[in-house]
């Protein structure tokens, strides 16, 4: 072992929680942060999903210049400003191959705010349609926001209903007729799996049979690199629901893909057919029962006023080199996936086995990937790794029908680590 029982113990016993399982992605980090500043021990960091990545020099440049314009004194549009907005739909056509304008794209508070609008909108449309369905695995927090404001939701893990076999699946929740939103992302957090066009047309057309609204979150935009997404306006495109249906609202976030996660900025783009469309249910919260308006001036307006001007721009910029070819933002982010080849290759050399695949077993190597060790719980391999330092999280927590998983992220893990992880891993193995 690289670090003391003992210590490990007594730290995670402050927590007063007996299943590790059970902890959320930030205690795991404070956890392991502790523990690191006990022990002198650098941890193998694989439970943030955050970027490790330089931000955006471009993004930075722009905000620096907004701030300089003396922007902070001012309140930025709820809907956004035109600058952003435009720069959003020019980046749909271009890299998903969606005709939208201006008024369908809205920048948000991070992905996070847009998956909270989003919801919470769709939450609201009918009341005979109170559940929203998770494909899962899936981001916890987003069970979160509904836990937070008493909207049900039902789930079922992937696992074993890709390709037709989803249709069957999904069909048996929508036929209730009581759900108003599917909602999944793809690339996947956790799984890293990615739908395929023939699923994401399943999705869309019962989406459009049973009108329920799809939130489909492209937080890993253009990740899959078994693809290439990076080219403006030349296929192939970012694979999306968007294409098989109008009942859509696609969340993207600044976060992962131009590794600007702490200024918060993100975007919604809804389809004009959703955006124009009036629910009579909305009237009970609001004062207006037009969908997009509800979500800009009903939901937006009321949790943070807009999105920071200086963050906006930041996006703009960015967006406007990477829609003018100045910028291949995807070839950027390939050192994600190199990381990841070389840990899943040394997770399987020590015996370690993959959850999540693909059907053909080709994963693409990327931000996130799933692992299980024979004859270990994943409560028992959690609270292993911690005495190798080597932290990740739990599967249980993402909606994961299978108990033995972990999810490792590749972000902040340097390739100077690499040799200290597989010295850890053999000394694991050694003794299990």
């Amino acid at each position: 072992m690289t670090i003391n029982k003992e210590l490990v113990d007594s730290l995670f016993s402050q927590f007063g929680e007996s299943d590790i399982t059970r902890l959320s992605i930030r205690e795991v980090g404070k956890l392991v942060s502790q523990i690191e500043q006990e022990s002198g021990e650098e941890f193998i960091h694989m439970e943030m999903g955050v970027p490790g990545l330089p931000a955006s020099a471009v993004a930075i440049a722009a905000e620096k210049e907004a701030l300089d314009m003396g922007l902070a004194t001012q309140y930025p549009h709820i809907e956004g400003i035109p600058f952003a907005k435009a720069e959003i739909a020019r980046f749909a056509k271009l890299f998903i191959n969606v005709d939208v304008t201006p008024l369908n794209c809205v920048p948000t508070v991070g992905g996070m705010q847009g998956s909270f609008a989003a919801l919470l909108a769709a939450a609201r449309t009918n009341f005979e349609k109170p559940y929203t369905l998770f494909i899962d695995p899936g981001f916890p927090v987003n069970k979160s926001q509904l836990q937070l404001i008493g909207v049900p939701f039902k789930s079922f893990d992937i696992l074993h209903f890709r390709g037709e076999k989803l249709r069957e699946k999904l069909e048996s929740f929508l036929s209730e007729n009581n759900i108003c939103s599917i909602c999944y992302s793809s690339p996947n957090n956790p799984s890293w799996i990615s739908l395929t066009e023939s699923e994401l047309q399943i999705i869309g057309e019962l989406a459009t049979k049973y009108d329920v609204i799809v939130v489909e979150d492209l937080a890993y935009f253009g990740m899959d690199f078994r693809q290439h997404y990076g080219q403006p306006g030349i296929p192939p495109f970012q694979p999306t629901v968007a294409h098989y249906t109008d009942n859509y609202i696609l969340l993207l976030s600044a976060s992962k893909i131009f590794s600007y996660a702490g200024q918060r900025i993100g975007m919604m783009i809804i389809s004009e057919k959703l955006r124009t469309r009036r629910y009579a249910n909305l009237k009970n919260y609001f004062t207006n029962d037009v969908l997009g308006h509800f979500i800009t001036y009903g939901v937006l307006y009321v949790t943070t006023a807009g999105t920071s001007h200086s963050a906006q721009y930041a996006l703009a910029a960015t967006l406007k080199a990477v829609n003018d070819g100045e910028i291949d933002f995807v070839k950027g982010l390939h050192p994600y996936g190199e990381k990841a080849k070389i840990m899943k290759a040394l997770f399987l050399k020590y015996g370690f086995y993959i959850v999540y695949k693909e059907e053909n077993g080709d994963l693409a190597d990327g931000f996130y990937f799933t692992i299980a060790y024979p004859d270990m719980t994943g409560a028992e391999l959690m609270r292993e790794f911690l005495y190798y330092g080597i932290s990740a999280i739990s599967l249980a927590i993402t909606g994961s029908e299978n108990p033995n998983g972990l999810r490792a992220c590749v972000s902040f893990v340097r390739m100077d680590q690499m040799e200290v992880l597989e010295q850890r891993l053999k000394a694991f193995s050694e003794l299990h």
